[in-house]
């Protein structure tokens, strides 16, 4: 992943409807979920979860397939993985203790 790239991913999920997108696209795996699946668990009509949907789509956070009239979305989570090694790698250029707090239980 790249600077621009990242500013994408990172701009996409800036918004707390998006992040839970995202979090619940997560916990679907490679199953995916409806437009209105996700709406129903996030709080949000399906029209708006579209809309949030397609951003994170641009970003490349998401991916959908279609299937007649119904479209499921799953995470892109080779992005969202490049997005965390761009972080750490990057940004934090591999520091031990950046590191070492995203152990579970680390404490930080």
């Amino acid at each position: 992943m790249n600077e621009t790239g990242a500013l994408a991913a990172f701009a996409s999920i800036s918004s707390a409807m998006r992040l839970r997108i995202l979090k619940r696209l997560v916990e679907a795996g490679s199953d995916g979920l409806t437009a209105g699946e996700i709406a129903e668990t996030v709080g949000a009509t399906p029209s708006r979860t579209s809309f949030h949907l397609s951003n994170m789509s641009d970003a490349g956070l998401v991916t959908s397939t279609r299937h007649a009239r119904q479209i499921t979305y799953r995470i892109d989570f080779a992005t969202v993985g490049a997005l965390m090694r761009y972080i750490l790698e990057d940004c934090c250029k591999n520091n031990a203790t950046v590191r070492a707090c995203c152990l579970p239980g680390s404490g930080c």
